[in-house]
């Protein structure tokens, strides 16, 4: 579930752009700004899916029409791409003024070439995702059906592209012609994903490899295998977003102590929550804070997050060195770092010399100790000793019970 908030803001040419803001229940993890394909809106069920799976990975997402389009003022027939590129400029502005400003972009179709135009003018950009974008704006043209000679002769007409008709001028035309997302793209210093379907029939394949040439590293492809051009299946959708999300947590800056939902307002909220929408891929939710949780790609994970038994060794790794620190302190000990590392591993039960005898496997966590070269033999052996009795360690040795109860959400 998401928080809905619908908005306007003008843009460069004194236009109201309709607008709507989509934040997650939990904390934030970033901002991002999505643009949408070319004669559709914010509203196309698609670019709703591709929102959706957006904010729940935790981002904050401001979708709005290009002006002439949706709900948005103007006409299209003034429209260009250039105009479209200054209204995503003045959309972040927007976000700057009454969130924090947008670190990610994301575009679809003639929006992701949008996206790759702009971001070279937005200083906290720092990552770029496209889906089933044109290298060239001027692809749009093999798109109309129309007479673009008369176009030009007359400075307007009519044309259908996607069973829909509009009128377009003349300087649609010509700027599409002149701009170049390859070059614009190229003087972006962030990361950059091009996504795009091997098979799709409105841009092909070979629109994703000139922008990956295009585009400085980082840089990834992602295929979206047998995807159409406007992702139309769900599961296409989430998968995109989903991977979007996963992929540009490694470039974006710690936002969280700015955002709504940020950990310190939450702390007192303990225990933990995990929410999963398909795969292995989960978000985790405890005092504020959230983490992802996944699965090796062995195991048809996607890697993009720690196990939940790297999670459970965390736990006896993390309550260890905080006891070990503690015990230190409490004897006036100046020690310096104290570390520890843990692995989880399941054996046969026989090969546990320490076990008392049982059949099949059975769960052991070895932990390594990371002390100080320089401490006494009565300071290493109380780290040791008291190690043992860290709180975790005595749980996980303890007699655990797991009381399970069945709630539904409201309205459901």
């Amino acid at each position: 579930m998401s928080r809905s908030s619908n908005c306007t803001f003008t843009s460069d040419r004194g236009h109201d752009l309709s607008a709507r803001l989509e934040r997650p229940q939990g904390p934030t993890r970033g901002t991002a700004l999505f643009a949408h394909c070319f004669t559709c809106s914010k509203d196309l069920r698609v670019e709703r899916q591709l929102i959706q799976a957006l904010t729940a990975q935790g981002y904050a997402v401001l979708s709005f029409d290009f002006a002439g389009l949706g709900r948005s003022g103007g006409d299209f027939a003034d429209s260009s791409f250039s105009v479209d590129v200054a209204d995503l400029r003045a959309a972040a502005t927007y976000l700057v003024e009454t969130v924090t400003a947008p670190s990610l972009l994301v575009g679809h179709s003639l929006g992701g070439a949008a996206v790759l135009s702009a971001a070279p003018d937005l200083p906290d950009v720092r990552a770029v995702a496209t889906i089933g974008a044109p290298a060239d704006p001027a692809h749009v043209l093999r798109l109309l059906d129309g007479d673009l000679d008369a176009i030009r002769r007359n400075g307007s007409a009519p044309a259908t592209i996607g069973g829909r008709t509009f009128t377009i001028g003349r300087s649609f035309l010509d700027d599409l012609e002149r701009n170049d997302p390859c070059d614009r793209i190229a003087g972006f210093n962030g990361a950059t994903m091009i996504m795009h379907a091997p098979r799709d029939a409105n841009v092909g394949i070979e629109n994703a490899e000139m922008l990956y040439r295009a585009a400085r590293h980082p840089k990834s492809f992602v295929s979206l295998d047998d995807a159409d051009h406007l992702l139309t299946s769900e599961a296409d959708a989430h998968y995109a977003a989903t991977g979007i999300a996963a992929w540009a947590e490694r470039y974006l800056p710690d936002t969280t102590d700015s955002l709504p939902g940020a950990a310190g307002e939450n702390y007192e909220s303990a225990g933990a929550s995990a929410q999963n929408r398909g795969g292995f891929a989960t978000r985790l939710e405890s005092r504020g804070s959230s983490f992802p949780a996944d699965e090796p790609f062995a195991a048809s994970g996607t890697e993009t997050g720690p196990t939940p038994y790297d999670y459970l060794s965390m736990a006896l790794a993390s309550c260890t060195a905080m006891t070990m620190r503690v015990y230190a302190d409490h004897k006036g000990w100046q020690v310096g770092d104290l570390g520890t590392h843990v692995e989880h591993d399941r054996i046969h039960a026989k090969d546990c010399r320490e076990c008392e005898a049982s059949s099949g496997r059975i769960d052991v966590l070895h932990r390594t100790l990371d002390l100080p070269e320089d401490l006494t033999d009565a300071q290493r052996e109380g780290l040791v000793r008291i190690a043992d009795r860290c709180p975790v360690h005595l749980t996980l040795e303890g007699n655990i019970e797991v009381h399970t109860s069945v709630q539904s959400p409201e309205g459901s």
